[in-house]
């Protein structure tokens, strides 16, 4: 389905609750359709691919790729689909997007998932230091071949586990559906260096918020722990004989960790 410059899918329906899912860097909405396919006979599930991803086609600029461009283009897309109230669910970078709608529009949120995701840089060095690198990695995807590209990005120790996956191999051939010039974008305008930090907020959130990182990610799954010891509504959860990308590598108990979460949720 399209909406001005989103490409979107959808799965359950509309009279249902609302699920929000946003993917990470070189993702697209395609990545959650097994994990939303089982939540699809109680919500109503939307997969958007965000700017610079997938098959939608914003303008390639900071005005529509930045994390608050992209959060308002968002909370347009929900007006335009008649949505007053969903709970978000965000990976990696879709998951510093969620925790910035959350942040910002909690009104329009009821609750919300964050997988291997964090609130951003703490200090502006820091953040400099990041939006340099971001820089520097938009460059070599622009000058790369994508194909080369793809496998040393995936070559982190970070991918580890997620290498060793049996469907890692397609996952890699999906990822080169993107454009390159759309994914440079991202990093430079959405990418974690430039990204306001959200930790001081945190202590201001009463959104009920489940941070989900793998066992073998213990960057992240500190990360998720320092946010959680940061404020009561926020649970920390780690999931079993996983890296960074929790839903590929472990989607049964992603879906029961959410399930779980979900059902829990007041009215």
């Amino acid at each position: 389905m399209r909406y001005q410059h989103w490409h979107y899918r959808t799965t359950g329906h509309p009279a249902q609750p609302v699920l929000l899912f946003l993917h990470g860097f070189m993702g697209s909405g395609e990545d959650w359709q097994a994990v939303a396919e089982q939540f699809s006979r109680e919500y109503y599930c939307i997969l958007p691919d965000l700017p610079g991803h997938g098959q939608s086609d914003f303008p390639l600029s900071e005005a529509y790729f930045s994390l608050p461009a992209v959060a308002e283009q968002l909370i347009q897309l929900l007006d335009h689909l008649q949505i007053e109230r969903c709970t978000v669910v965000g990976y990696s970078m879709g998951g510093r997007l969620a925790l910035y709608l959350l942040r910002h529009h909690p009104e329009r949120f009821q609750a919300g998932v964050l997988e291997s995701a964090s609130p951003g840089l703490k200090t502006a060095a820091e953040r400099e230091a990041r939006r340099q690198r971001d820089e520097a990695l938009a460059r070599k995807i622009l000058c790369s071949d994508f194909p080369t590209f793809l496998k040393r990005w995936y070559a982190q120790p970070l991918f580890a586990s997620l290498r060793r996956h049996p469907d890692f191999p397609a996952l890699l051939q999906h990822r080169l559906v993107n454009r390159p010039e759309g994914l440079a974008a991202s990093l430079r305008w959405m990418g974690t260096g430039a990204q306001p930090s959200l930790w001081e907020s945190l202590k201001n959130n009463k959104l009920p918020l489940l941070l989900l990182s793998g066992e073998f990610d213990i960057k992240f799954r500190d990360i998720a722990r320092e946010m959680a010891v940061s404020n009561p509504f926020i649970r920390a959860e780690t999931i079993a004989q996983c890296g960074h990308n929790i839903h590929f590598e472990k989607p049964q108990a992603f879906v029961a960790a959410v399930r779980k979460f979900l059902t829990k949720l007041p009215g």
